[in-house]
């Protein structure tokens, strides 16, 4: 049997606000390059409607003016394909929000094609909406398209697709395809194989945050590459994580984050905790097939990413780097191939509760990893295992790969002193011959 070589997926997630104009983001290119990323990750780059969100976009075919250099004799798209081409030529694809499911609400397209929206029996456009709790939240600024029984269905969706083909003729390769939940299958499935036939090389990632498993799983089979999972909300010990892993990792691929651009900063949450923001950095790493990081994680920024108001004067001295921890990690995922599959996954008991050990099993080749995790990032944890051993299946040694405080010996019992937040990271490569199925 043929086993297909996993995809490189280490995502840097440039906020566009935040990174400024198309012509001042080739220092953050080459950052996440040394990082050893290999996709950079762009929230909507689009014009904004009168609310200036990111996500509420009144032109699909023009820019977002504070990303546009007034000073450049280039037009904005020529702009943004320099880019793109800097990216690349430092080894990075670039990936963009792909923002079907609504739009500004003082977009054109509510003048020049009703027949492609969602109205009220009042005879206003509908809005999307969440229900947080016992709270509907609705966002007014948006005016919600009607994939599911617009009167123009067909003109609705050659619309996104002419727009996806202009996206990846400016050099996008990837989309993030923002609440792809709340858009019907067929229109993916269609989207995506149209897209594909003409451009095999790009990929779909569903962002499916706060729709149940069975949600996730629909989308996914829609024909998307990769899901996005909620590992950022795991408190180390709960069954949901676990269980939503085993119901949709055999459907997509998912990506793991510590942060996005839609929580908090980590670095603020966990009150200042540099432990902490490795640890969570090497969980999700090792957790996933893929893993997204935002821009300023690695320094440490505490102020949040807002789709409106974040400016490069945002900009945070914070005296920490972690780019070198960021690339060790990242390093650790790029050449071991079982950390870029969505492999089998169990949490083993262990007598101490503040410690976490959890095991992946390849199922390409006989390749197994156990990650032995201090959950505690204030203090010291102790872990006695009899065996290290008994934790795996193939009989070849465990390598540490640890980011830091690699260990040359791995002695029978064993028994250490987690630092705040270590994690120890062991891999057992037997034979290179496919894991029998």
């Amino acid at each position: 049997m043929a086993y297909a070589k996993p995809q490189r997926m280490l995502l840097y997630n440039l906020f566009p606000l935040l990174a400024g104009p198309f012509t001042a983001w080739e220092p953050h290119l080459q950052r996440a390059a040394r990082m050893r990323f290999n996709w950079i990750f762009v929230n909507p780059v689009q014009r904004p409607g009168r609310s200036g969100s990111l996500y509420s976009i009144s032109d699909y075919y023009d820019f977002h003016p504070l990303l546009v250099d007034p000073r450049s004799k280039e037009r904005p798209e020529d702009q943004a394909a320099d880019m793109i081409r800097q990216a690349e030529r430092l080894g990075l694809r670039m990936m963009i929000d792909l923002v079907v499911n609504h739009c500004a609400t003082d977009s054109r397209l509510l003048m020049e094609h009703p027949a492609w929206f969602q109205w009220e029996a009042d005879g206003k456009v509908a809005h999307p909406f969440a229900i947080e709790g016992d709270r509907k939240v609705v966002w007014e600024d948006l005016a919600r398209f009607d994939h599911w029984n617009a009167r123009d269905q067909e003109g609705l969706f050659q619309y996104f697709l002419h727009f996806v083909k202009y996206l990846r003729g400016l050099g996008f390769k990837g989309f993030r395809c923002d609440a792809a939940y709340q858009v019907p299958q067929d229109f993916w499935k269609r989207l995506i194989g149209e897209a594909k036939a003409v451009h095999p090389d790009l990929l779909f990632f569903a962002e499916t945050l706060g729709c149940t498993p069975d949600q996730t799983r629909v989308t996914a089979r829609s024909g998307f590459d990769y899901i996005f999972n909620s590992c950022k909300w795991w408190d180390f010990k709960s069954p949901w994580l676990m269980t939503q892993y085993s119901l949709t990792r055999e459907v997509a691929p998912s990506i793991a984050f510590p942060e996005s651009h839609d929580t908090e900063r980590l670095f603020s949450e966990l009150g200042g905790s540099v432990e902490g923001l490795k640890q969570r950095y090497l969980f999700a790493a090792v957790f996933s097939a893929g893993i997204m990081m935002p821009i300023g994680f690695e320094f440490g920024f505490r102020n949040k990413l807002h789709v409106v108001s974040t400016r490069p004067e945002h900009w945070e001295d914070t005296g920490l780097d972690l780019t070198s921890y960021v690339e060790a990690v990242n390093r650790i995922k790029d050449e071991d191939p079982i950390f870029q599959e969505e492999a089998p996954a169990v949490v083993f008991p262990c007598d101490n509760p503040n410690v976490l050990i959890l095991w992946k099993g390849s199922v390409r080749l006989n390749h197994e990893v156990l990650l032995i995790l201090n959950k505690d990032i204030r203090n010291r944890q102790h872990v006695h295992l009899e065996s290290l051993y008994a934790f795996i299946q193939t009989r070849a040694p465990l390598v540490d790969l640890s980011p830091e405080h690699r260990l040359d010996f791995l002695p029978t019992p064993f028994s250490y002193e987690l630092r705040p937040g270590q994690g120890i990271l062991l891999i057992a490569r037997g034979s290179r011959e496919p894991a029998p199925r």
